[in-house]
């Protein structure tokens, strides 16, 4: 089944919807809705894909879904807009800025609309292959995590899954301190001259209800550095996920040395390529791996939308799109006022169905 989904915005993060499209046509149809003549200009001669520059335009296109692909302030109120328009939509993280948004968004997701968020991290593929063997009982039960991998509400969605604390209460601590550092590499490429400049960088501790515990640790500059690598820690009670290698004891108490490699699933095999295949044998941390990751992840969330559209089927757990949110919301309050104990509240997308 080929779907059709129509991209609002004209970003960093839309361009990638527009790239997927045209990369795998059997199975995706786009088109871009902009706001100038010269941005949808822009988006078809880098992605290929058409652009228009009117709603009612737009829904000539009869798309399935709408995808929502603009800045953070302005998401929640195009989502809301494409709802009432009467299609279903597939909205960029994060879902909301503020407790009213995403109590807004809860209450309009329980009317019937088909809402959808699209966390990528979960499907990165060297993020699936140590999730795997979390889940799988490899390292025993989780206890703790260290995350320096992606920013706040991507950073609380991996840690929740790392540790398995999925719909657990957590309390928060942390701070935002400045260094100078190096850049080196940006989203259009390397930066020449090698500017210095300060860079903040997150420290987060997280206790959730079960005992369970995060270091969540992260500096934007992390995402293109030549000089700054991420990093992931799971430990459990029988062994530990770091980065691409698992330690654990096999079933007679042995030690055993695992490496992890990434793993694309049977469902998404249509989504494979030659290029990401021959990136799966580059060590985690490479930006063009990264950069195939994330497309293929984006590229799994649409084809995912398709069971959504046919029976609700939810590509991410939309109380937990709004958890991760809320996370971000509380993590600001956190290192507004350094080591305060903030405590999360229960939300209303955690009472009940």
């Amino acid at each position: 089944m080929r779907v059709s989904f129509l991209i609002v915005g004209s970003g960093y993060r839309a361009k990638f919807y527009g790239r997927i499209a045209r990369r795998y046509p059997a199975l995706f149809s786009a088109m871009f809705l902009c706001r100038s003549e010269e941005k949808a200009a822009l988006m078809t001669q880098e992605t290929g894909v058409p652009a228009v520059l009117t709603a009612e335009e737009g829904e000539a296109f009869k798309p399935d879904f709408v995808v929502v692909a603009v800045n953070k302030t302005s998401i929640t109120d195009i989502c809301i807009e494409w709802v009432n328009r009467g299609y279903p939509v597939l909205m960029e993280t994060p879902a909301g800025m503020t407790r009213e948004q995403l109590v807004h968004l809860w209450e309009i997701r329980q009317s019937g609309t088909l809402i959808a968020v699209a966390e990528q991290y979960r499907r990165y593929p060297d993020m699936i292959a140590g999730l795997q063997a979390v889940e799988a009982g490899k390292i025993g039960t989780p206890g703790s995590a260290y995350l320096s991998v992606a920013h706040d509400y991507h950073g609380m969605s991996l840690i929740r899954k790392m540790l398995l604390a999925e719909g657990e209460s957590y309390v928060i601590r942390g701070e935002r301190t400045m260094h100078p550092v190096t850049e080196t590499d940006s989203r259009t490429g390397p930066l020449p001259g090698n500017p210095v400049r300060e860079k903040a960088r997150d420290t987060v501790w997280v206790c959730f209800g079960s005992g369970k515990t995060a270091l969540y640790d992260f500096s934007g500059v992390q995402y293109h550095s030549f000089i700054r690598t991420r990093h992931v820690m799971v430990r459990g009670d029988r062994g530990e996920w770091c980065d691409t290698v698992l330690y654990r004891l096999d079933e007679d108490g042995r030690p055993v040395k695992e490496m992890l490699t990434p793993v694309i699933p049977e469902r998404y095999r249509e989504l494979d390529t030659a290029a990401l295949r021959d990136a799966r044998r580059i060590p985690r941390g490479d930006l063009s791996m990264d950069n195939l990751q994330d497309e293929f992840a984006m590229a799994s969330i649409l084809f995912d939308m398709r069971e959504f559209l046919e029976n609700g089927e939810e590509v991410y757990p939309f109380r937990e799109a709004l958890e991760d949110a809320y996370f971000r919301i509380l993590m600001e309050e956190a290192v507004a006022e350094p080591w305060k104990e903030v405590r999360a509240e229960k939300m209303p997308w955690n009472d009940g169905p």
